[in-house]
């Protein structure tokens, strides 16, 4: 499947396909969103809200979530803000996500079952991670949004001008519900 991608990458590139997404690396509408990683949302999400190349900064990770104060998605968010001019963040959960009600000691033992050594897991809690934290799901996609939206509001290095919101999208017809 890489090999058909990269065919058609060199076809992109050759018919000069990519001109119609020329744009700078600030966002036009000063937006970050924050969400999922899922299927479904890379073209409904963009349809649903209008969005076009150049517009936005996104930010897709499993379940949308902040997993640590200092974790890459606000370290995103961050330099979105601080660098290229964001002045609001759209953090953005759905529904039948598939990080809902997964936890860490499941995750660990499919990655054992898949090869990872325990010794490798063991080595990783000794040097401090915590897969309680880091490996963890959600119970309720309103509950993560909202703790997610608590959190960067209430980071300590987050600009306080800056307006932070959350939503969820229904990944069926695209309808955005606000939360907070």
């Amino acid at each position: 499947m890489i090999e058909e991608m990269l065919a058609f990458n060199r076809r992109f590139v050759e018919e000069r396909a990519y001109e119609r997404f020329t744009t700078s690396k600030y966002p036009d509408k000063k937006i970050a969103i924050l969400t999922c990683m899922d299927t479904r949302l890379v073209e409904l999400l963009p349809a649903a809200l209008g969005i076009r190349n150049g517009d936005v900064k996104m930010i897709k990770n499993a379940g949308g979530m902040i997993t640590g104060p200092f974790d890459s998605a606000v370290r995103s968010l961050l330099v979105g803000i601080v660098e290229l001019g964001v002045e609001e963040v759209m953090v953005i959960g759905h529904t039948d996500c598939g990080v809902a009600h997964i936890n860490a000691q499941t995750m660990i033992d499919h990655l054992i079952q898949r090869g990872v050594s325990q010794d490798h897991i063991d080595m990783m809690r000794y040097c401090g991670i915590d897969f309680e934290s880091w490996l963890r799901g959600f119970q309720c996609v309103e509950e993560s949004v909202d703790e997610t939206v608590s959190l960067l509001r209430d980071h300590p290095l987050m600009p306080k001008d800056v307006t932070i919101r959350g939503y969820i999208i229904d990944t069926e017809t695209g309808a955005l519900t606000p939360r907070c």
